[in-house]
């Protein structure tokens, strides 16, 4: 009998030839958002389903699994060693129950619903997308099934995204959030709201486009071991902790499209650079969770790129690329001007408070698709609906209503609601990166973003995957998650911008 060293080599191994499958699949995925002539689309949907299924064989190969349990029996593995085994054997279970077939069936609707989706929104119909929709839904739904639940069909789709997400948790979130959201937003409603069509003039696309890499650059963002691309909507992908690809979109009359999607996304990409390189392939080298993927996203662009000590640094850098829009244009209006509250049709430009009403309205439209209390062709009319009731505006059309978000034609079902939960521990993540830095605010209002990159490394990159959401918070903040540090966060905010609010 092999010793354990010997095993846990031969595991890592195994995975770690999975996982070059996976991202040889992640690249052409890539590739497929960012560069693929049209013409290339069929083939490249039969390359990726073919990886797929390839990958998701070996990984639940019998083989495999027998070599997981004999090393979790093993008592003589380090810590980080006996993690790593402990969750590929949860991963194993879990996807054991899913044919290789299915896992190719639903990649290839996947790649089907992701072309049409961006037909559709050339043409501005959701009816193009809605066929496409409807059978990647049904696949979902099986999925669900497959993969098991004890509360809602949804449940077995979040935990995908935030391992023991449910709906009953989520639900009774929103329900605490939505109230006190709203009574911050009816303040500001009676507040004068700040003058933000300074944004909307003419910016050259290629000027924003230096101006967002130079950006990137003051984060920390890796150019050795990364890039930046345009997409249809923006995204970050990595192949390892030395190739993070993010992508933009750029609006020449929408300052803010690319700006804030360049933060986001490096906020999400300084994470992936930031994984532990020795554990490629292994659990312990992936991200904790989708939510605290997104804390780090909203943590860059939020907390800190909507704040005045950051563009106290960048404001000038930014005159200087745009000096007729912005000569008549101080700080202080700027950065009141981009953080301006008002119901929008776009979740990806919305403002901070507004942002969440826009993620749980997916929220509640994804619930009822998997349940099967809506279907794809009720999806217009109920999004146009909840779009009047929950934010006031109406839509006009499908590009800037039910086909904005990429994330359905991806198969992403149970993602949604970890942009909210996100920005609740990046708040709370930030508070105690302030307590632990009195002169962070300082450092970057000088432009020095390191003491932030440097906490959220020792923080948060450097564990992986080892620990749940709710362990990781408690552990980097001494408490489990906790949605004051949020509704305290933006009252303070909007209160200097809002004077009414504190009245």
């Amino acid at each position: 009998m092999s010793n354990s060293k010997e095993l846990y080599e031969l595991y890592k191994h195994y995975l770690q030839k999975i996982a070059d499958v996976k991202y040889a699949s992640a690249v052409l995925q890539w590739d497929q958002e960012t560069y693929l002539p049209p013409k290339g689309n069929e083939f490249r949907g039969r390359q990726i389903a073919t990886l797929s299924e390839i990958a998701h064989e070996q990984f639940t190969d019998e083989k495999f699994g027998n070599l997981l349990l004999e090393l979790s029996s093993r008592n003589d593995l380090h810590t980080d060693e006996q993690r790593n085994v402990a969750l590929s054997l949860y991963d194993y279970n879990r996807n054991k129950k899913l044919s290789p077939e299915f896992v190719r069936k639903t990649t290839e609707a996947v790649h089907k619903s992701f072309h049409a989706w961006i037909a559709a929104r050339k043409e501005n119909s959701f009816g193009i997308f809605q066929q496409p929709l409807d059978a990647l839904i049904d696949l979902k739904k099986q999925e669900a099934d497959m993969l098991g639940y004890s509360g809602h069909p949804y449940d077995a789709l979040m935990n995908d995204y935030d391992k023991g997400l449910t709906v009953s948790i989520t639900d009774a979130l929103f329900d605490s959030l939505r109230p006190q959201l709203s009574s911050l937003l009816a303040a500001i409603t009676h507040s004068a709201a700040p003058d933000n069509t300074f944004l909307h003039q003419h910016y050259d696309k290629d000027v924003q486009w230096k101006f967002g890499i130079d950006i990137l650059k003051r984060m920390h963002f890796d150019f050795e071991a990364g890039r930046q691309d345009i997409s249809e909507h923006p995204f970050t992908t990595n192949f390892n902790s030395s190739d993070v690809r993010v992508t933009t979109r750029i609006d020449e009359n929408d300052f803010g499209n690319m700006t804030w999607s360049c933060i986001h996304e490096g906020g999400h990409a300084l994470y992936e650079q930031g994984l532990p390189e020795k554990q490629y392939g292994l659990p312990l080298g992936e991200y904790c969770s989708l939510s605290i993927h997104e804390s780090q996203s909203r943590l860059w662009e939020n907390c800190i790129g909507r704040s005045l000590p950051y563009w106290e640094y960048e404001y000038p850098l930014l005159q200087s690329y745009f000096p007729e829009q912005l000569k008549q244009i101080d700080i202080n209006r700027f950065y009141k001007g981009i953080n301006k509250v008002h119901p929008s049709l776009i979740r990806t430009e919305a403002d901070e408070l507004t942002y969440h009403f826009h993620v749980m309205i997916r929220y509640e439209i994804e619930k009822q698709l998997i349940s099967g209390t809506l279907s794809a062709q009720q999806v217009r009319n109920t999004w146009n609906d909840m779009y009047a009731s929950y934010l006031g505006v109406h839509v006009p059309d499908d590009k800037r209503g039910c086909l904005q978000d990429v994330h359905w034609s991806h198969g992403s079902f149970g993602y949604f609601a970890t942009y909210s939960i996100g920005s609740l521990y990046a708040a709370q993540l930030y508070a105690a990166i302030k307590k632990s830095n009195p002169l962070l605010e300082e450092n970057i209002r000088k432009g020095n973003n390191l003491p932030v990159l440097q906490w959220l490394q020792q923080h948060i990159y450097k564990y992986g995957r080892y620990y749940t959401s709710e362990e990781l918070c408690s552990l980097a903040t001494g408490e489990s998650l906790n949605s004051q540090y949020f509704i305290d966060y933006v009252t303070e905010k909007y209160s200097d911008i809002y004077p009414k609010i504190s009245q």
